[in-house]
């Protein structure tokens, strides 16, 4: 039986310990788990700063308007 496929990717971070104890601080004041928090961290980072791609099943205006006058 081959390995499934996961939709997210793994990968090791070394964190110094001041940092992690802040991480895990408002981890649980946010009841997130550590990873959880990680996530969106990063992920608000790049909403922030116009860097997060998105979805590719998302159309884009002009898209949509091009397939609306084909029809």
């Amino acid at each position: 039986m081959g390995k499934k496929e996961s939709s997210t990717k793994s990968f090791v971070l070394r964190v110094d310990p001041e940092t992690m104890d802040a991480i895990e601080k408002w981890a649980a004041e946010e009841f997130r788990s550590i990873n959880g928090q990680l996530q969106w961290m990063i992920d608000e980072s790049l909403r922030k700063n116009d860097r997060l791609m998105k979805s590719r099943n998302v159309k884009s205006e002009t898209e949509s308007k091009d397939a609306n006058e084909t029809q």
